[in-house]
């Protein structure tokens, strides 16, 4: 629905004047704090219109509105500033980023740490998709009579490994035919490619023992499952929201962030390049019914640095949030330009 412009400014100013201060807003607190140029009477009969159409709600035991869901997903969409960040956030998130990095793991995790630390909201994140990355190399160590090493390098930097156990010997011409064989068919190659046929290819190149083989590509397969890894910062953040003084809220909060697969799938349902708003109901999780989260994934030249996501009250300071994740991506790609990792 389209607003007239007076509406817009006083939607803009209640939903701002309430982010702040967690309060219901009445007509004479925006003629004291905002500069719309209108009279009390006039801006109540306004704020009476923009809650007959569903922007704003008014608690029963006050005279001031709130926000509804709607009401915020019209600000994001037509009034959010995007430019809601200063300039000593620019220079903290500079040096944050600015510490050297040895993969995008790492980088995902200071990102996340960042964010949180700028926002004050809890900050999630699942590290970046390595089965979409090329393979630059792969090595089998020998550890012992049964025992081997399995290392995978992708070409953004991202290790893998694992431990491998088997119930019979295996000596160290065994483990250069697994080299050579595992090199030859998957370096150069997405590491989502290792599965079906290659082990066709692999029992037909073999100079070593079928089991031996099974037992390798079964440990690899864990290793690419268990690929994307759940980081968490700022769950104390909550305590000193009012929201979150409700217990019922403050324990739906903490059971959403305990549940790993429902994190993994609101952050998997992110668009690439892009920052994503979902407002209470938007979501198709229940349990994000009383809760909004900002979603940001993010690709350099291709490669998946993981996706990041802030969860918060539907009181949250979009624009704050909003802006200093384009200020984040827009650095990222700068030092990506410029070599940095």
């Amino acid at each position: 629905m389209e607003l007239d412009d007076r509406k817009k400014k006083i939607l803009q100013a209640i939903i701002e004047e309430y982010i702040e201060t967690a309060s219901p807003v009445s007509s004479g607190s925006l003629v004291k704090n905002s500069d719309i140029n209108c009279s009390s009477a006039t801006i109540r009969n306004e704020m009476a219109e923009l809650e007959k159409i569903g922007f704003l709600e008014k608690p029963h035991t006050s005279a001031g509105r709130i926000p509804s869901q709607i009401g915020y997903r019209y600000y994001v969409d037509e009034l959010i500033r995007d430019d809601a960040i200063s300039r000593a956030e620019i220079e903290f998130i500079k040096s944050k980023l600015e510490t050297k990095i040895n993969n995008l793991e790492e980088l995902t995790k200071i990102t996340t740490t960042t964010l949180s630390e700028i926002t004050h909201y809890t900050t999630i994140a699942i590290g970046p998709d390595v089965n979409k990355h090329t393979i630059a190399d792969i090595k089998f160590v020998l550890l012992g009579n049964r025992m081997l090493m399995a290392i995978i390098l992708t070409e953004s930097g991202i290790v893998r490994e694992s431990i491998i156990k088997f119930d019979e010997d295996i000596d160290q011409d065994q483990i250069d035919d697994l080299t050579y064989i595992f090199r030859n068919k998957l370096v150069g190659k997405p590491l989502e490619k290792l599965e079906g046929p290659i082990e066709e290819f692999i029992f037909s190149e073999m100079r070593t023992g079928i089991n031996l083989i099974k037992k390798i590509i079964e440990e690899i397969n864990k290793i690419l499952d268990d690929s994307k890894k759940l980081y968490l910062e700022g769950t104390n953040k909550v305590v000193d929201m009012p929201e979150f003084k409700k217990v019922d809220i403050a324990k739906e909060f903490l059971n959403v962030l305990d549940a790993k697969d429902l994190v993994a799938d609101v952050l998997n349902n992110g668009l690439a390049e892009d920052i994503n708003v979902y407002i209470g109901n938007e979501s198709e999780h229940e349990e994000l019914k009383n809760f909004s989260i900002i979603i940001f994934n993010h690709l350099l030249k291709g490669k998946d640095i993981g996706t990041i996501g802030i969860i918060g009250p539907t009181r949250m300071d979009y624009s704050k949030v909003i802006s200093v994740m384009k200020y984040i991506s827009k650095k990222l790609n700068d030092d990506y330009k410029k070599g940095k990792f």
